[in-house]
């Protein structure tokens, strides 16, 4: 089972591409972790990424989509994996549909975990993180026993730039214009499964499993 997991900033996507891979004993390839093993490793294509990240500037489709052919060519990817992260558009998808069809291979579904701007902005606004420790909290749905402290260390809580309402707006309104015709693209061949994202993080995890078992039964 191939699966691509899509969601904006808040939706909990990552925490729930996580949580479904090893529910389902699958790989998980984050784009962002290939992006800092590459670094790390000083591999040719981590060397050609980190020219463009000085510059400040997005890494070219091409060198993000061979640091995941080479990912995905792994053992451990032989029986299914969710990529996470990728593709962010649509010439990423393309891409990967083009190489996919050269493997004999082909994305099977893309999960979609839908969440309402408004809860999307609740959620990320009201996102605080420890300076000492680094652990995260959110003044809603999991604050601190006292304001602006951390509980395990005692550390000053504070809010990242990019979190403030009105930068979470931004980033949300850039995310949906960037998505948009990826969510289009995959709805189109039959591949999309929107998932509602609203609820604890073992009820929305329990609600992708559900929905991609029976998936894989009608497919069978």
């Amino acid at each position: 089972m191939y699966t691509i997991f899509l969601g904006a900033p808040g939706a909990g996507k990552g925490t729930q591409a996580a949580a479904v891979a090893q529910e389902l004993n699958l790989a998980h390839i984050a784009s962002g972790d290939l992006f800092r093993q590459a670094l790390e490793q000083g591999t040719e294509l981590g060397r050609q990424a980190k020219s463009y990240m000085e510059k400040g500037v997005l890494v070219p489709d091409e060198i993000t989509i061979q640091m995941v052919l080479a990912r995905l060519s792994a053992p451990d990817c032989e029986t299914g994996v969710i990529l996470d992260g990728f593709p962010r558009n649509l010439a990423q998808a393309e891409a990967l549909d083009k190489a996919f069809v050269e493997q004999n291979k082909a994305i099977d579904k893309v999960v979609y975990i839908k969440v309402s701007e408004e809860e999307l902005i609740k959620r990320l606004s009201g996102r605080w993180i420890c300076r000492r420790c680094q652990t995260v909290y959110n003044i809603i749905d999991s604050p601190p026993e006292v304001r602006g402290k951390c509980d395990k260390c005692g550390g000053e809580l504070y809010q990242r730039p990019d979190d403030t309402p009105q930068t979470v707006k931004k980033r949300i309104e850039v995310y949906f214009a960037e998505t948009a015709p990826l969510i289009d693209y995959y709805a189109r061949r039959g591949k999309l499964l929107e998932i509602d994202g609203k609820g604890s993080v073992d009820e929305v995890t329990r609600r992708i499993v559900a929905v991609l078992h029976k998936e894989e039964f009608v497919t069978r």
